[in-house]
């Protein structure tokens, strides 16, 4: 029923003409075209606008027209079927043309309302200038972009130059402060070399005077005076002194005193040995002063050749010679070359007890 209902429509001079319109009018719908076609458009549609009035009189219009003309083809007059159909479709158009013209409402069956959308020429335009907004906005950014990065690695590679600056300079000045300190140390060790050299040659020898009586010995030159045996002295009886006194060991048992006397009667050349390893042991810092005879020397000497090498350095000899000439045996530190009555006279060099 329904395929023969179209297929009559179609054929209708009213439809194709609507049918026309609808492709020529975009906003018309199809549905429009079949419902004025066959009459029973019975609502109202909401038609605000003058191309749907426009279109809506046009349709009738052609629809009349064609189905006049299509009848006067014929006959004068078109068969009252016909003629009857286009009055009807006339008048169903009309009513709705006046309908849209007073702007009543009317809804289509199933016909939803169309959209109206802007015209599609000013896309591009919108486009286009939302593309020149964005690219000018993206061109404003960059540079600042730009700059900070470049600003912020210029601060920095300032901030390193001047820490390199200063690390440069804090390395110069240390280095200058060490070249000054070492300037310094050998200044004062040149000093001290040449107050030591001008000390030695200044230095000359010197006279000792030793004796068995303590009273005998004169008060403003160096003395020796024996710390033990037959002879032994003390302390008060050499208060009156001016400069040390000299302690001499008769027999090796005074490991503090200055001086080991080694004759017949008195220590031996072992005995020496002996005397200078615990004399220095005790007092590491002091010197160990052997006295002997010259025919002697050569003994003692071998004996304290066994001797640590540090302990042989240390020892000092003091020989006797008396020629009664004032002199010094070579290889010895001091010698006694005057025996008297009271008192014996030595000349010694600043070695003996350095």
């Amino acid at each position: 029923m329904l395929s023969r209902i179209h297929s009559c429509l179609s054929n209708s001079p009213v439809y194709r003409a609507t049918a026309g319109l609808t492709r020529k009018h975009g906003r018309l719908p199809v549905i429009a075209a079949t419902a004025a076609a066959i009459g029973v458009i019975g609502a109202t549609v909401v038609a605000s606008t003058t191309p749907w009035t426009q279109a809506l009189g046009s349709a009738a219009h052609t629809a009349a027209h064609t189905a006049a003309h299509t009848a006067g083809t014929d006959a004068p007059f078109a068969p009252s079927a016909t003629h009857g159909a286009a009055a009807t479709g006339g008048m169903q158009l009309d009513a709705l043309r006046s309908a849209a013209t007073s702007g009543s409402t009317a809804v289509f069956p199933a016909v939803s309302k169309p959209v109206q959308t802007k015209p599609a020429h000013h896309k591009p335009a919108t486009a286009a200038a939302a593309s020149r907004d964005v690219a000018t906005a993206s061109t404003a950014v960059k540079p600042a972009a730009a700059v900070k990065p470049a600003a912020g690695a210029k601060a920095a590679a300032a901030a390193k130059a001047a820490a390199g600056a200063k690390a440069a300079t804090a390395a110069k000045a240390k280095a200058v402060a060490h070249v000054k300190a070492v300037a310094h140390v050998k200044a004062r060790a040149a000093v001290v070399a040449k107050a030591k050299a001008a000390a030695a040659k200044k230095a000359k020898p010197y006279l000792i005077y030793d004796s068995v009586t303590p009273s005998a010995l004169p008060t403003d030159k160096a003395a020796a005076v024996y710390s033990n045996g037959a002879y032994a002295a003390s302390a008060s009886q050499m208060a009156h002194q001016k400069h040390n006194v000299l302690w001499i060991d008769t027999n090796g048992s005074n490991p503090n005193a200055n001086v080991l006397d080694v004759e017949p009667g008195d220590a031996t050349p072992a005995g020496a040995a002996a005397w200078v390893q615990q004399r220095l042991s005790a007092h590491p810092h002091d010197v160990a002063i052997v006295y002997t005879m010259r025919s002697a020397w050569g003994d003692v000497q071998n004996h304290v050749g066994h001797l640590p090498s540090w302990m042989q350095h240390k020892v000092r000899y003091w020989i006797a010679d008396p020629t009664g000439n004032p002199h010094i045996v070579p290889g010895s530190d001091a010698t006694q070359w005057y025996w008297g009555q009271s008192v014996d006279i030595t000349t010694a060099n600043p070695s003996l007890t350095r």
